[in-house]
C-alpha cells in the first residue's frame, strides 16, 4: 500500500511523508527525522484529525526522543504502529474542550460533565476522549508532557476533577569529567631502603623519586557524562547545561603518553624512569634515570653506563665516556657519547670527542672540530664540522672542511678539502682546502651478482625456445601428410559451413576422422609440449628482464651534484656490494683511509676547477 495515502474526513490532503497508514493502523517511519516526523503530527492536528487509539508512550519518544527507551522488540523495526487510524475531530466535538491554565511549568485542567447541542433536542451528555483530548492540547500549545495515565482515568471515570495533564520536563546536568588515580607508585616514600640481608639503609630513602616500569597505568580519566535534555510543554527543546571536560594532556608530562583502552583512557608510563609533578602545573612527568646539571667528569659521575634517557645540562670531559640511549647534552663534549638507539642531540660543540650511534640521528647545533660521528642507521645534521670523520645514512652539513664523509647521501652547501663517498652527493660549493684535495667518490654498485642470474636463466630460455621448435617442427610433419591436411582443410570448411555434406558423404567424412584419428591426437600432445615450452620460455625472459629492471634502478641511485667549483675537484667511482652491509658501515680509520687513499687504476669520472658537475650512470638501451 503507498504511503502517500490521504487523510480521513475532516484532515484533508496528503498523509505526510514521515507518516504510513496501513490496513492495521498508522505508523511512524523510523527512517524520519524526529523533526519531520513532529512536523507530520503538527500537520495532522492542526488539519482537523486526532489519533484514534493512540499510544502516547511511543507518540512522545518518537517525535520529541524523550521518554523510556522502546522495548527491544520495537527498536529495531522500520515502522512502529503509535494508533489505530486517523479519526476527523469535528468542531462542534472541539467545543466540548475548555482552555487549561498553565502555571509554573505545569498545565492543570478542570475536568467536568460536558453537553453537546443536538438540534431540536436539549443538550445532551457527552463524553470526553483521549485522543481529542491530545489534539486539542496541541492547537493549545501543549505538545509535551501530557500524562496519559491520568487523564485517561479521569476521562474513564467520568469524575468531577482539577488535575495536572502535563508538566514540563527540566533538564536533567550531566556530571563533570575527573581525573582518578590507579597506581600507588606515584606517590614517593621516605621510609628507608630495606637491603638484601634485611638489614635497613639509613641513607637512602624506599622510594625517594617515584619509579615507574613502561606501560603502567597512572591516572584514568572519568569521562564526562552528558546531561539530559528537558522538554517545555510547548516542545521547546531545553537543553542542559554542558558538563565540564578536562584532558589528560592536561596533567600528561615528558615521558608519558595517553592510551585508549575498553575501560577509558588512561596516562600511562612511556618509559621507565623516575615519576615527578610539577608543582605549579601538576604535570606527571617521567625522566631518565640521571638528569645531571654537573656534568660529567672524573669528579662528579665517571664514565655513565645508562639504562634509559640522559640528559646533561653541563659538560662532558675528555676521556669520559655516556652510554645510553635518547642522549642529549647541552654543554660541551671533550670525550666520547654513544648511544644504542633513538637521538643524539648536542645542543653546543663537539671537540676531539665522538658522537656513535647505533640506531637513530646525530644532531650538532654547534661546531665538531676533530671528532668522530657515525650511526649505522641514521641522519648526521651538522652546522658545521672540521677535521672530522662522519658516516651515517645520511649526512647534511652546512659547512665542512679537511673532513672525510661516508653515506648512502651527503648534502652539503659548502665543502672544502674533504673526501667524500656517497650513492648521492649534492654540493653547492666544492675546492680544495691548503694541502687538502678535494675528493668526491660516487658509490657504484657491483652488478656482478645480477648478471650471474641473468646469465644462469639464459640456458632456460634457450632450451624452452629449442624445446618449442621441435614441436613445431613434429607437428608440421603430421600436418603436412596428404590425408591428414585434406582431412583438416575439408573438416575446417565443414565447420565453417563452407561445404555442407550430403547423407551419402557423412560415412565417407567419418571414416577419413577415423584414418587421420591417431595423427590427430600426437598433433594434440605435441600441440600441449609446444605450449607448455612457449610458457617456459616468456617465464624465464621476463625473469631476466625483472632482474634487468632491478640492476638499472639500483645504479640509477649513484649520482653527483656540484653546482660551483672553487678549485680542481676529482670524482672517482667506487663500488660497493649492494647485498651486503651499509657501503658506510667502517670503523673510522678504515673509513678515513678509503676515501683518502684513491684505488690504484680507479677511472677519474672528472677531474677540473670548472663546474658544474652533474653526473649520473649511463643507462643502457
Amino acid at each position: 500500500m503507498s504511503n502517500a495515502t490521504t487523510l480521513n474526513a475532516g484532515a484533508g490532503g496528503e498523509l505526510p511523508a514521515a507518516l504510513v497508514k496501513r490496513d492495521d493502523g498508522i505508523y511512524f517511519d523510523v527512517a524520519a527525522t524526529p523533526a519531520a516526523r513532529l512536523a507530520a503530527v503538527g500537520q495532522v492536528f492542526l488539519g482537523g484529525a486526532c489519533f484514534a487509539g493512540l499510544h502516547y508512550a511511543i507518540f512522545s519518544k518518537m517525535i520529541y526522543d524523550a521518554g523510556p527507551d522502546l522495548p527491544p522488540a520495537l527498536a529495531g523495526r522500520p515502522l512502529l504502529r503509535f494508533a489505530d487510524r486517523i479519526a476527523p475531530f469535528e468542531p462542534a466535538r472541539r467545543q466540548l474542550y475548555k482552555n487549561v491554565k498553565v502555571i509554573g511549568g505545569e498545565a492543570e485542567y478542570y475536568f467536568e460533565q460536558v453537553f453537546v447541542d443536538v438540534p431540536g433536542l436539549p443538550p445532551q451528555p457527552a463524553r470526553l476522549t483521549f485522543d481529542e483530548f491530545v489534539a486539542d492540547m496541541w492547537a493549545k500549545g501543549i505538545r509535551f508532557g501530557i500524562d496519559a495515565p491520568a487523564v485517561r482515568d479521569v476521562i474513564a471515570t467520568g469524575r468531577v476533577a482539577r488535575i495536572t495533564v502535563a508538566r514540563r520536563l527540566n533538564a536533567m546536568p550531566g556530571r563533570d569529567a575527573a581525573i582518578v588515580e590507579v597506581s600507588r607508585d606515584i606517590h614517593r616514600s621516605n621510609a628507608p631502603r630495606e637491603k638484601s640481608d634485611g638489614r635497613l639503609d639509613l641513607q637512602t630513602f624506599q622510594n625517594r623519586f617515584p619509579q615507574v616500569k613502561p606501560h603502567v597505568k597512572l591516572l584514568r580519566k572519568v569521562p564526562p557524562v552528558p546531561g539530559v535534555r528537558g522538554f517545555e510543554m510547548s516542545g521547546k527543546v531545553i537543553e542542559p547545561p554542558a558538563p565540564r571536560d578536562l584532558e589528560l594532556t592536561s596533567v600528561a608530562g615528558a615521558g608519558t603518553v595517553i592510551e585508549h583502552f575498553r575501560d577509558g583512557e588512561y596516562l600511562v608510563s612511556a618509559v621507565e624512569g623516575f615519576i615527578s609533578v610539577d608543582p605549579k602545573t601538576r604535570r606527571i612527568s617521567i625522566g631518565p634515570k640521571i638528569i645531571s646539571r654537573e656534568g660529567v667528569s672524573a669528579r662528579t659521575t665517571g664514565n655513565l653506563q645508562l639504562t634509559g634517557e640522559y640528559e646533561e645540562f653541563g659538560a662532558v670531559q675528555e676521556q669520559r665516556r655516556v652510554e645510553g640511549g635518547n642522549i642529549t647534552i647541552h654543554g660541551d663534549v671533550y670525550g666520547s657519547i654513544e648511544s644504542r638507539g633513538g637521538d643524539i642531540s648536542l645542543h653546543r660543540n663537539l671537540m676531539g670527542g665522538a658522537a656513535l650511534n647505533a640506531d637513530g640521528a646525530i644532531r650538532v647545533r654547534g661546531v665538531a672540530s676533530g671528532a668522530v660521528l657515525q650511526t649505522r642507521k641514521g641522519e648526521v645534521a651538522l652546522t658545521r664540522a672540521e677535521n672530522c670523520v662522519i658516516s651515517g645514512t645520511r649526512v647534511v652539513i652546512g659547512e665542512a672542511s679537511n673532513c672525510e664523509i661516508m653515506a648512502d647521501e651527503v648534502v652539503i652547501k659548502i665543502a672544502e678539502g674533504c673526501a667524500i663517498a656517497a650513492r648521492r652527493i649534492d654540493i653547492v660549493h666544492a675546492g680544495p682546502r691548503k694541502q687538502s684535495e678535494m675528493l668526491l667518490y660516487v658509490l657504484v654498485p657491483d652488478t656482478t651478482s645480477y648478471d650471474k642470474r641473468s646469465a644462469a636463466l639464459l640456458p632456460r630460455v634457450e632450451a624452452a625456445r629449442r624445446e618449442a621448435a621441435r614441436c613445431q617442427t613434429e607437428m608440421d610433419a603430421i600436418t603436412s601428410q596428404a590425408d591428414v591436411r585434406n582431412y583438416l582443410t575439408l573438416a575446417t570448411r565443414v565447420r565453417k559451413r563452407e561445404v555442407v555434406l550430403s547423407p551419402e558423404q557423412e560415412p565417407l567424412f567419418h571414416r577419413m576422422a577415423t584414418a587421420v584419428g591417431p595423427a590427430l591426437r600426437a598433433v594434440g600432445r605435441i600441440s600441449l609440449a609446444l605450449k607448455a615450452a612457449q610458457a617456459q620460455e616468456t617465464q624465464a625472459r621476463a625473469e631476466v628482464a625483472q632482474i634487468d629492471s632491478d640492476k638499472r634502478a639500483l645504479i640509477g641511485q649513484s649520482q653527483c651534484a656540484v653546482q660551483l667549483l672553487t678549485g680542481d675537484v676529482q670524482l672517482r667511482p667506487m663500488t660497493y656490494a649492494p647485498a651486503g652491509a651499509a657501503p658506510y658501515d667502517y670503523p673510522a680509520r678504515e673509513l678515513k683511509a678509503r676515501v683518502r687513499t684513491p684505488a690504484v687504476g680507479a677511472a677519474v669520472l672528472f677531474s677540473g676547477s670548472a663546474g658544474p658537475v652533474h653526473w649520473a650512470p649511463p643507462q643502457d638501451d
